[in-house]
């Protein structure tokens, strides 16, 4: 590390050359962070000689870093006056367009001030205060990966809400870790992946959060007569008036949920059918039920193509016509006659969900389209303007001159002019071009330095889908997204400060992570975007597959580097509601009917971000379900016969310990063993004496108890309110183990 008035950066040492300089510290720490921005084809400095390439999305990423590497090499070596070209244009000298973008005692600036040392072999500006430490160990020493059996049982709970079948189980046993590739394959068919794929996507998406009626994403201009057709029901054959008001309620609320559900089931008709992924964003149809397909009016077309007309959740892929208005102005012009899909971007309910106004201009559904379907936070490219009401004097159109102002502008600007013929009326998804025509202080219409051609303006979402689809980022982009469902954590991003200690570390992991997720793309594109064999690539990376418990390491560096990786998260509301009808066979209502937001739940629209760490709250409602569940199941579980048991298959309840009952603590053993396999998934012998001591104190403290203190609740029957007997008082020690043991760590999080 060297000093600089109290900035530490990396300096050079004997073992690196300026190309290793360049590729560690200068361009992930400053050129593409600070120099790409502008100068590369399409950006604010796209006329100088300087110009970059993004390796991130251009086709021959070796060829671009090697041409980025060569230009940076040659500004390094470049003189004026005796002093560095480079470090005078950071600074604002020479004439640079983007003035000063770095101060002299900033850690990025010293890095360039090696890199030209390095180049020029001339002195570095200081000393080195110690050489640079690199970690040269292999990035998975000394990590534990999850044993076979474990992982089979996390991704049949996480991915199909079920425990594993014994043929599974025993096919894993046999043959390892390749087994569970077709065992992925056929857990990728059940329909409860399915499910778990739209949970996970509707995290992403938020579609469902739009304000007001779900029937408010169909327009009054364009489906006024048909968007309530459920007022116009006839339940004339219901007598009671009540019945029939609730029998209206009931429609509106089936009908609204069918149309909220629209884009999810596109993504799980997608990947049901094992269509190119990138059907996600050009589609050219959409999702309809015999309900929504009302509300759009098309019913008596379609009617014919659904298995059954009762059921308001059975989904066909159909096309809209080209929309016609009850104002002439509002018909939407179609080359083809047909509503020009382009998947989820065109849906209304994604249009309406992310609404857009007269000063914004589209530019919120742009922001939103680039980190869905890219992978990019668009506001990190904006600087940081320290006078915007100068800016503003100074400038006619700050957007489109003002250097701070262009460098997000020119990128933004032209995708939100490809979303202009959804833009009039109340801006919310209603199809309608602005009566005035296109903003003119806006750059036109395009796609990262593509032009929308003037014959496609009426497609021009669908364009922008092809577009997307051929942009590396857009692979990446969906990896990251079945990661995140895999994971409930988002992809790593580069770490920000420069200064601390930790970021070799942080950066180092951000980069093992970002090459495993490349990997994974390269070969979900070379599929043909399927998206089943990312989840199975994944799935099968060490990176999921490490033993997130056992990765704990005494260096403060080397816990940061693996401080992301494995699985430790608090199962969802969700997640824990199916783990439970998993072992249980049945679930905790109140979980679903109250709880779900404050055990970390999201509702789309004002709640949209996950809980990840455990509140006061939260630890409560994990008490109250232990007990609860323990309270009711146990009983439940005697009251079977033992062939249909899942706690307690090879017990009775008048099996007691104690010296006067031979053979009885084997059994209890057992049956504890058997508990912490179907609840945890692991018997450690440590954590198996435990519970049989929490069991054996218990039954020793009872039977100090009189008579009377020793009732069983009443609210612990096994079926409502019938009591299941319990003389001895072992069912009771036994709803103690139980909610021991679904109160542990690895039943709370996965």
């Amino acid at each position: 590390m060297i000093q600089f008035g109290g900035v530490q950066a990396e300096t050079t040492h004997p073992g690196w050359s300026p190309e290793d300089y360049f590729a560690n510290e200068v361009w992930p720490k400053v050129a593409a962070r600070t120099c790409l921005k502008c100068h590369k084809v399409g950006g604010d400095a796209d006329e100088s000689k300087f110009i970059l390439r993004d390796p991130r999305r251009d086709p021959s990423p070796g060829e671009a870093s090697a041409h980025n590497r060569k230009a940076f090499l040659k500004m390094a070596a470049g003189r004026k006056d005796g002093r560095s070209t480079m470090l005078l244009k950071v600074v604002g000298k020479l004439d640079h367009g983007g003035e000063d973008v770095l101060s002299k005692d900033s850690t990025r600036y010293h890095i360039l001030a090696q890199f030209v040392a390095l180049v020029t072999k001339s002195v570095p500006p200081s000393s080195p205060s110690r050489p640079p430490v690199v970690d040269q160990r292999p990035f998975f020493e000394g990590v534990e990966m999850i044993e076979d059996h474990l992982l089979l049982r996390r991704l049949t709970l996480s991915l199909a809400a079920r425990l594993p079948t014994p043929a599974e189980t025993k096919s894993v046993s046999a043959d390892g870790l390749p087994a569970l590739r077709p065992i992925l394959d056929q857990l990728m068919t059940e329909e409860a992946f399915y499910d778990r794929l739209a949970e996970g996507f509707n995290d992403i998406f938020l579609t469902p959060g739009i304000d007001d009626n779900a029937e408010s994403v169909l327009s009054y201009e364009h489906f006024d007569k048909t968007r309530h057709w459920y007022q116009k029901w006839n339940f004339d054959h219901i007598a009671d008036e009540r019945e029939r008001k609730e029998a209206g309620w009931s429609l509106a609320r089936v009908y609204r949920d069918a149309l909220e559900r629209e884009p999810m089931e596109l993504v799980k008709h997608i990947v049901r059918e094992e269509l190119p992924f990138s059907e996600l964003i050009t589609a050219d149809y959409i999702m309809v039920t015999p309900y929504s397909s009302r509300g759009y009016g098309i019913f008596e077309e379609v009617a014919g193509r659904f298995k059954n007309l009762e059921d308001p959740f059975e989904y066909i892929p159909v096309r809209l016509k080209a929309l016609t208005a009850r104002s002439k102005r509002l018909n939407q012009f179609s080359a083809t006659g047909f509503y020009p899909h382009a998947g989820i971007l065109s849906t209304f309910q994604y249009l309406r969900r992310y609404p857009t106004t007269e000063t914004n201009r589209n530019r919120l559904r742009v922001r939103i389209y680039f980190q869905h379907f890219l992978g990019i936070d668009i506001m990190q490219l904006a600087p940081r303007v320290n006078d915007a009401a100068a800016i503003t004097a100074k400038y006619e159109v700050p957007t489109m001159q003002a250097a701070d102002c262009v460098v997000c502008h020119k990128i933004v600007d032209p995708v939100a002019g490809l979303f202009q013929e959804y833009y009039a009326l109340d801006g919310k998804g209603v199809y309608g071009p602005r009566k005035e025509g296109w903003y003119g202080d806006m750059f036109p219409a395009g796609h990262e330095g593509n032009a929308l051609p003037e014959n496609e303006q009426w497609r021009a979402l669908q364009w922008l889908g092809e577009q997307t689809a051929k942009d590396p980022r857009f692979a990446v982009a969906m990896v990251e997204h079945a990661w995140y469902i895999l994971t409930g954590r988002k992809a790593l991003r580069p770490p920000e400060d420069l200064d601390d200690p930790l970021y070799p570390a942080k950066q180092r992991a951000y980069r093992e992570q970002r090459t495993e997720l490349k990997k994974v793309a390269t070969k979900f594109a070379s599929a043909n975007f399927n998206l089943k064999l990312a989840f199975k690539e994944l799935a099968l990376s060490r990176f999921y597959r490490a033993d997130g418990l056992a990765t704990a390491q005494n260096d403060p560096a080397r816990r940061a580097e693996l401080d992301d990786l494995g699985l430790v998260r608090l199962l969802s509301p969700e997640q824990l509601d199916r783990k439970l009808r998993a072992l249980f066979g049945s679930s905790w209502e109140r979980l679903r009917e109250h709880f779900t937001i404050l055990y970390g739940g999201i509702d789309t629209k004002e709640v949209t971000e996950r809980l990840t760490d455990p509140g006061g709250a939260m630890g409560a409602i994990q008490r109250m379900m232990a007990n609860e569940m323990a309270c009711k199941n146990v009983a439940r579980d005697f009251a079977r016969k033992p062939g249909e048991r899942r706690l307690f298959p090879n017990i009775e309840p008048d099996v007691i310990p104690g010296k006067d009952h031979p053979g009885a603590e084997a059994k209890i053993r057992a049956a504890i063993v058997h508990l912490h396999n179907h609840l945890l998934g692991r018997s450690v012998p440590r954590e198996v004496e435990r519970s049989y001591q929490l069991f054996a104190g218990i039954m020793e403290a009872a039977q100090a108890l009189p008579k009377r203190e020793r009732n069983e609740s009443y609210f612990c029957g096994a079926e409502h309110d019938k009591r299941f007997p319990d003389p001895h008082y072992t069912v009771r020690a036994w709803r103690a183990v139980v909610t021991y043991l679904l109160r542990q760590h690895e039943f709370l999080y996965e």
